[in-house]
């Protein structure tokens, strides 16, 4: 989802943001004390979400991980972030907002967000204890970069005719079925290729 900047110089309290965030229309992320709001995710974006979404869910059925998508906050000390879906092994009550011990998050990048997933959330992503991988999906070209905590945060790169494996779940994916529907230059010549 896109990220934009309700003021340049407008800071809140953390407590002044979770209470304005219950009552808020739209969903805001709080990053060093700044509000950004999240715009609305498009077609291939949303593809990709609910394709990761479903995998993981199917997967993780009986156990007591569970898979969200966008709704639900990762709270990193005093900062609060949308994952575009995340996966969370903890016991999680019923009106719990937020994830303190997400084990997966997958972001997928557009324009707007690319700089703040692969910079600002990732540094704080990674230091999140729980945190095993962090997923980032491309989608207006076939690449999807997985960094894992057992390989000390080292990008790894998965293209079509891959397979990628969630290791902290025990889940392997093709890379065509993380992308299945989506509408990139890539996926079309890939399904023209298939038949």
């Amino acid at each position: 989802m896109a990220l934009q900047q309700e003021q340049d110089s407008f800071y809140l309290s953390e407590e002044e943001y979770l209470t304005t965030e219950i009552h808020s229309d739209v969903k805001r992320e709080y990053i060093d004390g700044r509000i950004y709001a999240m715009a609305g995710a498009g077609y291939n974006h949303n593809c990709i979400s609910a394709n990761i979404l479903g995998e993981f869910r199917n997967h993780l059925k009986g156990t007591p991980c569970a898979t969200f998508m966008a709704d639900i906050k990762v709270r990193m000390g005093k900062d609060y972030v949308y994952p575009d879906v995340l996966v969370d092994c903890s016991k999680m009550a019923g009106d719990d907002v937020f994830s303190t011990s997400p084990v997966i998050i997958v972001e997928v990048l557009s324009r707007s967000t690319r700089k703040t997933d692969t910079t600002t959330k990732l540094l704080r992503y990674i230091n999140l204890p729980s945190l095993q991988e962090y997923v980032l999906i491309e989608q207006d070209i076939v690449s999807v970069q997985v960094l894992r905590r057992n390989k000390h945060w080292l990008s790894e790169y998965y293209f079509l005719g891959d397979a990628v494996t969630f290791e902290s779940i025990g889940l392997t994916l093709n890379v065509e079925d993380i992308y299945d529907r989506v509408d990139n230059r890539d996926m079309n010549e890939f399904r023209q290729e298939k038949g």
